[in-house]
């Protein structure tokens, strides 16, 4: 069986290439560009271990410029991961990288899974960052509102997978996943910036006053989640979400981290980010039914993972 990753060298898709290839029946092909916010060098770390393994093909290249149709031929299942993240970049002039690789990209993939006749699922990676601002836990069935322009490719990508599945039956599956952390997390990311500047002496950057909240998926939690969405049966057209069991605000995590680590941090506060909603929380009941899917990683235990892991690539940068 052989399974087809975009984005596989990026913090989420490297552990489920890593998750997948224990899975003896399959062979994976990582597809990744190099481009966003994580540096070559991060990235290429993220597949250490992978790229000699037997079972494993790494292509290097874009999804709008690569041979997809030759790539496709003989792949039973889809992980489309790749996308520019971030909210606070995708304002303004930088927008158009946004619109080519979340946008034309999934359209580009989609249009030629049209003739790939052994395609079993097309499982595409959206965000909670469609939903907008919102009270309470949010469910799959409230109507988008997404707050920035990176929501809206990631919610025009869910739109493109459906219509290609009303006119094609591409068997489309959409994972809304809710703020994920864990070693090898973005360098863009909250929780590696605040390590990282933990590391460094340096005070905090907050954005807004530090009250706002998120519902915190671990990694290993989350590719778990992501995993069982290319066996679990009667999936195809469904959207889930895959978020954690635990909820906190930025202040509260900031102190786990100090309990953590033995450090106390200076806090520097800033104005808040346009586009990003005060608080998030999933309602994640729809996973637990269709995927069996019970999130069991606390967050302390997974920001000290977390705090170790990024602490160790820190330290052996400076040696």
């Amino acid at each position: 069986m052989k399974v087809l990753v975009t984005g596989a060298a990026g913090f989420i898709g490297s552990h489920l290439c890593e998750r997948l290839l224990k899975r003896s029946e399959l062979e994976v092909i990582g597809i990744d560009d190099y481009i966003g916010p994580t540096p070559f060098l991060l990235k290429q770390k993220n597949l250490e271990g992978m790229e000699a393994h037997p079972r494993f093909h790494f292509i290097h290249g874009n999804l709008l410029t690569l041979p997809l149709k030759t790539l496709l031929q003989d792949v039973d299942v889809i992980y489309h991961l790749a996308a520019i993240p971030g909210v606070r970049s995708s304002w303004g002039k930088d927008f158009e990288p946004y619109v080519s690789n979340n946008i034309m990209a999934t359209q580009k993939l989609l249009e030629v899974c049209k003739g790939a006749k052994r395609l079993k699922r097309f499982i595409y990676a959206s965000t909670s960052s469609i939903y907008g601002e919102r009270d309470g836990k949010v469910s799959e069935d409230l109507a988008p509102m997404p707050l920035s322009p990176y929501g809206v490719t990631k919610l025009s990508g869910e739109h493109l997978c459906h219509v290609y599945k009303e006119s094609f039956h591409i068997p489309i599956i959409v994972l809304r996943y809710f703020t994920v952390y864990g070693p090898r997390q973005r360098p863009d990311m909250a929780f590696h910036i605040f390590i990282r500047q933990m590391l460094l002496g340096e005070p905090i950057t907050i954005f807004g006053d530090g009250t706002q909240s998120r519902d915190f998926t671990f990694i290993t939690d989350c590719v778990k989640g992501t995993e069982a969405a290319m066996n679990a049966d009667g999936l195809v057209g469904e959207t889930i979400n895959i978020g954690g069991k635990e909820r906190a605000s930025v202040l509260e995590i900031l102190s786990l981290l100090e309990e953590i680590s033995g450090i106390t941090v200076q806090k520097n506060f800033l104005d808040k980010v346009n586009g990003e909603p005060k608080h998030t929380w999933a309602d994640i009941s729809k996973a637990n039914e269709l995927l069996h899917y019970s999130p069991n990683v606390t967050l302390k235990e997974g920001l000290r993972e977390a705090f170790q892991y990024f602490t160790t690539l820190y330290r052996s940068e400076n040696k």
